[in-house]
């Protein structure tokens, strides 16, 4: 009994802690805790299963702010899930059918984790200069060009590595928001992101219940931990300077994100 109230106040202070980064930056929710939760020594399935289900609840709230505040772009966010909420069943229907349990794919779920978090800090570090790009010719316009089909492709690979990983909705959703959808007004992008990754990450996160990768027990602390530390962490973070706070979490991230990419050619 003991050993269970000491594991769950370091969960309740695991969710704070990344509750506080999430209020400080904006972003990082999924790129922080299912590694937090592999550290712990939760089994890969369990982790990214568990934190979809945490993302889906934590976004949900900025998800009815960004309505009352009309700021959300329901047409782009229906492309988006044109694409990403057939990925992520298919993806959860393929890990049903085709493993024998969560130990027989979990250093796929490992690898895709370790790929997004790269890719994730690489849209942090680079985002300004992909956008400072004047190169109307170039790939960049092509995709503005034919946005709509670039958004389902887009929503497309979302669903399938957030599925996988947990990680991809916030920042790099935002970044493929940004590049494609330049002339859409920032807190636009923000609340039709948000508003896209609620169902992509609940929808995942229930495929991965259904395969009995979620842990009640640890999602409950860790929101416990991460609802009030949200909120005081955005209002810190209004005092630091943005572009620092993306830096040093992306130099997070890349390190994180080589550590992991390289268990699956541990693996083989």
């Amino acid at each position: 009994m003991d050993a269970w109230i000491l594991d769950g106040f370091l969960y309740i202070l695991a969710g704070a802690g990344v509750g506080f980064a999430v209020g400080l930056t904006g972003i990082g929710g999924g790129s922080l805790m299912t590694p937090l939760l592999l550290m712990f020594g939760f089994p890969p399935p369990v982790a990214i299963g568990t934190d979809l289900m945490y993302a889906a609840m934590t976004k949900t709230s900025g998800v009815i702010a960004h309505q009352r505040q009309h700021t959300i772009n329901w047409s782009i966010v229906g492309t988006l899930a044109l694409g990403s909420v057939p990925a992520s069943l298919v993806t959860i229907w393929l890990l049903k059918n085709y493993f024998t349990g969560g130990e027989s794919y979990a250093h796929i779920l490992t690898s895709c984790l370790g790929f997004m978090l790269i890719l994730t800090a690489l849209v942090l570090l680079f985002r300004n200069r992909i956008l400072a790009s004047d190169d109307r010719g170039g790939m960049i316009h092509w995709l503005q060009e034919r946005s709509r089909s670039a958004t389902m492709v887009m929503g497309l690979f979302l669903g399938f590595l957030v599925t996988l990983s947990s990680v991809g909705a916030g920042a790099f959703g935002t970044a493929v928001l940004i590049i494609l959808y330049p002339t859409l007004a920032s807190v636009r992008i923000v609340g039709t992101d948000l508003a896209h990754a609620v169902p992509l990450t609940l929808i995942a996160g229930a495929g991965h219940f259904w395969l009995g990768n979620v842990d009640l027990s640890l999602l409950i602390c860790l929101l416990i931990g991460s609802l009030p530390a949200t909120h005081f962490g955005a209002r810190v973070g209004s005092r630091i300077p943005e572009l620092l706070l993306q830096r040093i979490l992306a130099v997070i991230l890349l390190t994180l994100g080589s550590y992991y990419t390289l268990t699956m050619f541990t693996f083989f």
